[in-house]
């Protein structure tokens, strides 16, 4: 057992807020920040404030995907690229906002019943649960720990696929054994409130490679005899919009993040600041890597592939292998929420003994990195399959069951934003996301990026050693002796 001062620290850190705010004329919010008293642990270590939130938010929201989007561009082609990014940006912006009313509303209706929270985190499937029922709470779980599952196993991939371009001594598939050890590391991080430090670096990391690659791009210049002729096959327009919808769909972990802060309320527009901001690194770091490299693109969807080794370049590998291990940290750490839950263990304040219940959920995704070793294709795939149902499609259908009747809209927690205040509007904006998603997102970009998919591995197979890594040059034969 831990020493109780490190016990108390680790169900401090487990633990959420303790009284929201109840409308209209509810108890006053209670405060869950720490004392004012300066604490270096304090300050790196337990965050939840709403600076932690945007940090969060912003952090998660791209990752290895800054990589794999002049590769959406050279599919989508340059004016399609920037539309969709704005598109989907604010679109998940608005499923963002509404799984935070959805949370506030649970946890309002549960403390009227008097029920603590103390040393449990509260997920996305106990809130469609506890507002809509048992086969919600299934559906929510399905989809959410799937996509957090293959979310982890595409930061594993891209570990190994960006660490190649610094060493190429070992194949990409020995670097994600490797890896996979390294990211093993993040079982025992207890939760949000303790990424404090990790969310700031990461999105400061993200910042300097979306910089590199637009800099980098324009002095590089355009390619010889550069085309830029995309979009030009339906297949691979649509491979590339879906990678778009995965982009601005990482907010799977939004309950979370929420749970974690001293007052959730203020979330509110976090999640659209935060995606405000991403949209300065993705925006001019996407456009300028196509207009540079237009078509290569296209057999290249990892954009480090195509810039001119450097230190330049390597610094921004080694900052985004930093960054995808606390990314794999941010897909995981619900995953590990899951598992504590169902093996009992999720309110154990030993956070060794938590550490060791977490590594089952480290072992599949280091296969499955292993099985399926295709960068950019499974973006894709999982933003159809996934990410449309999880971000997008459930948050608004939920939102409209829930407040559907009148006497639920009377007694919300939450009231529809002052940009909107119609519930008759908020509703016509969830059904068009909810038409939009099914039809374009799910099932054109399903078709799409499932044959896309199996085409990858048609042509490089199951447990391939080196996705995508350059032939080596043939050795020059030897002359002929002459006796």
């Amino acid at each position: 057992m831990l020493p109780q001062k490190h016990a108390e620290e680790a169900a401090i850190a487990a633990d959420g807020i303790t009284i929201l705010d109840q409308e209209p004329g509810g108890a006053k919010e209670g405060d869950a920040e720490p004392s004012a008293g300066f604490s270096l642990k304090s300050l790196l270590w337990h965050g939840g404030s709403s600076w932690d939130a945007w940090f969060s938010c912003a952090s998660n929201q791209v990752a290895q995907v800054l990589l794999t989007l002049p590769y959406s561009f050279s599919q989508l082609g340059m004016v399609s690229g920037v539309i969709l990014q704005l598109f989907y940006g604010f679109m998940g912006s608005w499923t963002a906002y509404l799984t935070s009313v959805l949370y506030v509303e649970y946890r309002t209706r549960k403390e009227k019943d008097n029920v603590s929270f103390t040393n449990h985190v509260i997920q996305w499937f106990e809130v469609l649960d506890g507002l809509l029922g048992p086969y919600w709470k299934a559906a929510g779980l399905a989809f959410n720990c799937t996509f957090l599952l293959f979310g982890s196993v595409i930061q594993l991939i891209a570990c190994a696929s960006n660490i190649y371009y610094i060493n190429d001594q070992f194949d990409k598939r020995t670097w994600t054994y490797i890896f996979g050890a390294c990211c093993a590391t993040t079982v025992f991080i207890p939760s949000f409130h303790n990424y404090r430090i990790w969310s700031f670096l990461g999105l400061g990391m993200t910042t300097y490679t979306a910089w590199y690659l637009t800099i980098a791009a324009a002095v590089h210049g355009q390619v010889e005899g550069v085309t830029h002729s995309g979009p030009k096959k339906p297949v691979l327009y649509f491979t590339g919009a879906t990678n778009i919808l995965y982009t601005f769909g990482g907010h799977a972990v939004t309950v979370e993040i929420m749970h974690a802060m001293w007052k959730p309320r203020k979330f509110n527009y976090i999640y659209l600041l935060a995606t405000l901001y991403v949209f300065t690194l993705t925006l001019p770091s996407a456009a300028f890597m196509y207009w540079a490299f237009g078509d290569e693109l296209l057999s290249h969807s990892n954009a480090f592939s195509l810039l001119p080794k450097s230190r330049w370049r390597d610094a921004a590998v080694i900052l985004m292998l930093i960054h995808q291990f606390i990314t794999f940290g941010f897909a995981c750490t619900p995953l590990y929420f899951v598992w504590e839950k169902v093996i009992g263990m999720h309110d154990t304040k030993s956070m060794c003994l938590r550490a060791i219940v977490r590594l089952p959920i480290v072992m599949p995704i280091w296969f499955l990195a292993i099985i399926f070793p295709f960068f950019g294709p499974i973006n894709s795939a999982v933003g159809a399959l996934l990410v449309s149902f999880t971000v997008y499609i459930i948050p608004a259908l939920a939102h409209i069951i829930t407040y559907w009747t009148w006497s639920s809209r009377q007694n919300a927690a939450e009231k529809p934003p002052f940009f909107l205040p119609s519930w008759t509007a908020m509703f016509l904006v969830d059904s068009f996301i909810i038409g939009w998603v099914l039809v374009v997102g799910f099932g054109l970009g399903g078709w799409a990026s499932m044959t896309n998919f199996i085409r990858q591995i048609d042509t490089f197979g199951l447990f391939a050693k080196c996705y995508q890594c350059p032939k080596p040059h043939p050795e020059p034969a030897l002359a002929p002796e002459h006796h």
